[in-house]
């Protein structure tokens, strides 16, 4: 029975298995047709799309080509109608040059009418010219036979009657007209000085060519000196001004003819003292420190200046070169006073004479500012004036007048007059000048020009007054034969070039400094 139940059991199953292929072969062959119907359906559709895309590409070609030829179509239209423009253009123009022809062809007839009439009445003027200058011969000769003179002698002898009584009347009225103007000049000059003079008034102030410097106890006298006289050496060397250290007590004279050295040496030198600290670095330090603040002062001395006269509106450079005639003397008168006085009596001129006060003042502050750089600049101190003006956007009326100050350069305006009147003003009262200084000064100076006109001089120092200069070289570019060949050199030339009274010792001082830094 077991046996039976298993083969039965058996035969089912294969019955299933087979009943089961069956089943799968024929899904397989119906998802095969669906699948075929499906890609002709897909085939189909893009079949339809690709018509209608190419039914598209035909419609836009189709527009694309009914643009282009309307555009062209546009633009053949313009350029007829810009033809038939110029057509008409040209045919208007024509008309016109017709038009015009006719008009010169009628208006050369009527000129051709008129010259034939010209020439008719020139003919005719001719004739009458002719006859009046016959009926003047009669005349003239009939004159001549009555009064027995010819007709030349006769204008020569009236000419001469005239020029006698003309010469006569002229000069009587010339010498009263200069009589009159001259009287009427010189009072109103003497008023209008007068007037100045007695509106202004200021202190003579001589400056003098040493500064001292006092001290508390004659000990530091040694400290200045140093040891081997390092010190005084080195500070003479860096200044440019020479120290005077004698048996006077408590007191070292600082002598140099440049103010403004001898300011930084004064002011370096006390606060040296001051501070006790007194060797070669030190000093080369506060000389430095102290230059920079005189520059300060400088400035601040010529804002002053021009607040004090009212004048505004000046370059910056021109302040800070005006400040510097406060160090500048001109025949030992301080010449940045000397410029505000000026300013003041060139004003009070002006305002009497009905002129600009402010032009005024302006040239009577600037009329020496060339002095300010004379010793750099080749040149007159009022043609330095004048271009340094001119530089700086100042008035032409106050840089003409500067530059025609004592006869430079014809003077074309009134205000270059004042300006001379006042500066003789401001330096004829007694005291104000004293020439021999400023003989004095400028030798210093030229002895220091013809020193840094050598290549390879970087600073040159006229000393004991005027007998002895230091110049200071590259060391690089001068040997010790090299130095001692410049020495030579310059003192030739300055004997050839200076009137020096005795002799002008040239010392030339060639120092090699090397400096590293420990870190």
């Amino acid at each position: 029975m077991e046996e039976m139940f298993t083969g039965q059991a058996l035969i089912i199953n294969i019955a299933f298995i087979i009943l089961g292929f069956f089943f799968h072969a024929y899904i397989t062959k119906a998802n095969a047709v669906a699948a075929s119907k499906q890609s002709k359906a897909i085939l189909a559709g893009a079949q339809r799309e690709a018509d209608v895309l190419r039914r598209e590409a035909k419609v836009q070609a189709k527009d694309a080509v009914l643009r282009a030829r309307e555009k062209s179509e546009q633009e053949i239209t313009n350029q007829r109608k810009d033809i038939l423009d110029l057509e008409k253009r040209v045919v208007e123009r024509e008309k016109n040059l017709s038009g015009k022809l006719d008009m010169l062809s009628s208006k050369e007839l009527q000129l051709t009418g008129r010259l034939t009439e010209v020439h008719d009445q020139k003919d005719l003027l001719k004739d009458q010219q002719n006859k009046l200058e016959t009926l003047i011969k009669e005349e003239t000769q009939r004159v001549e036979n009555t009064a027995n003179l010819s007709k030349n002698e006769a204008r020569k002898t009236i000419m001469a009657r005239m020029e006698e009584e003309l010469t006569a009347e002229t000069s009587s009225l010339i010498r009263h007209a200069q009589k009159d103007a001259k009287q009427d000049a010189e009072k109103t000059a003497r008023e209008i000085i007068t007037i100045a003079i007695q509106r202004y008034a200021a202190d003579t102030v001589c400056d003098i060519t040493t500064s001292t410097v006092s001290l508390e106890n004659d000990d530091i006298k040694g400290r200045i000196i140093g040891r081997e006289g390092r010190n005084i050496k080195s500070f003479e060397a860096v200044t440019g001004v020479n120290v005077l250290i004698d048996e006077t007590p408590e007191l070292v004279v600082l002598s140099s003819f440049d103010p403004i050295r001898r300011e930084v040496a004064r002011v370096a030198l006390t606060q040296l003292i001051e501070d006790g600290r007194i060797h070669p670095v030190r000093i080369e330090e506060t000389v430095e420190k102290v230059r920079k603040e005189l520059d300060e002062t400088i400035r601040h001395a010529g804002e002053e200046a021009l607040f004090g006269l009212g004048i505004a509106g000046v370059a910056p450079e021109l302040v800070h070169i005006l400040g510097k005639l406060k160090f500048r003397t001109s025949y030992k008168q301080n010449v940045l006073d000397h410029s505000i006085e000026a300013a003041h009596l060139i004003s009070i001129m002006a305002a009497e004479l009905g002129l600009d006060t402010k032009i005024a003042k302006r040239c009577g502050i600037f009329h020496d500012i060339g002095k300010a750089l004379d010793h750099e600049i080749e040149g007159g101190h009022a043609r330095i004036g004048e271009n340094l003006l001119r530089k700086y956007g100042e008035d032409p009326l106050v840089y003409k007048a500067i530059g025609a100050q004592h006869e430079d350069m014809d003077r074309t305006n009134i205000y270059a007059v004042l300006c001379d009147a006042a500066d003789a003003m401001t330096a004829a009262r007694p005291g104000a000048r004293m020439e021999t200084t400023d003989l004095y000064i400028q030798r210093l100076e030229k002895i220091e020009k013809i020193c840094n006109q050598y290549a390879g001089v970087k600073s040159s120092y006229a000393v004991q007054a005027g007998r002895e200069v230091r110049i200071m070289v590259e060391p690089e570019k001068f040997n010790d034969h090299g130095s001692q060949l410049l020495a030579r050199n310059i003192a030739k030339q300055i004997s050839k070039e200076v009137k020096v009274p005795g002799t002008v010792r040239v010392t030339v001082i060639r120092e090699l400094r090397c400096v590293e830094y420990a870190k």
